[in-house]
């Protein structure tokens, strides 16, 4: 047996390092965030347990950054050296976001508002993107996420990666986002099937899909708006 496990005892697809050269630092969960900045587990544990651990004993990231290197060290599989480098890294975003006031983070109040938000970062795109925004109780912007690059014309998407930052973020609502690199925001069948099985999913863990937006070059559309889920 292996004396303890790594990232690279993960499927390739779930690695978080490869999730990140393939979608984005952007795009990792938390959870994965903590993992790669600890980068092994202990013996019999993969270092996702000890990531959700931390999580799930501190509650979120930021009760994670403000725990003490004492808190920290009993998680079974944090010793000092890897409460240290959490405590690093984490006062590293805090630093980078402490001039960020709550008060600028925007308010989707439309459909325009978020094809405005994404435009710029889809515009030109030959494949399909997926992103989600991850909104709080009063409809600001916590933060819009990668969640799926595809191909050509078709973007695969489980929702299980659809609302990983959701959960990671405790967002009370999400706004799905794709483009359509042919310029025309029409949604196919795979589409609308998408957008109603993600808002079922939305009910059950407790997450409100308030809408799902293609966005084109020069137009968009809204699926809620044209009432298809």
């Amino acid at each position: 047996m292996k004396g303890s496990f790594t990232v690279h005892d993960l499927p390739r697809s779930e690695r978080p390092r490869e999730r990140l050269l393939k979608l984005g630092s952007e795009s990792l969960s938390a959870q994965e965030i903590l993992a790669l900045i600890l980068g092994r587990g202990t013996k019999g544990e993969s270092v996702m347990v000890t990531g959700q651990k931390l999580l799930s004993r501190f509650g979120s990231l930021k009760g994670v950054a403000n725990a003490s290197v004492e808190e920290l060290r009993e998680i079974r599989g944090i010793g000092l050296a890897k409460a240290a480098q959490i405590k690093a890294a984490l006062e590293l975003s805090k630093r980078l976001e402490a001039d960020v006031s709550e008060k600028s983070r925007p308010i989707l109040k439309s459909p325009e508002d978020v094809a405005a938000l994404v435009r710029s970062q889809l515009k030109g795109k030959k494949r399909e993107h997926f992103l989600v925004a991850c909104l709080d109780t009063r409809n600001r912007l916590i933060n819009c996420r990668p969640v799926s690059v595809g191909s050509l014309d078709t973007s695969i998407v489980h929702p299980r990666e659809a609302f990983r930052e959701a959960v990671s973020c405790s967002a009370a609502a999400v706004i799905f986002v794709h483009n359509h690199p042919s310029g025309d925001p029409e949604p196919s069948r795979e589409d609308i099937e998408l957008t109603r099985r993600l808002a079922k999913a939305g009910e059950i863990i407790g997450i409100d899909v308030l809408d799902h937006i293609i966005v084109c070059d020069e137009s968009y559309l809204s699926l809620k708006a044209k009432n298809l889920f």
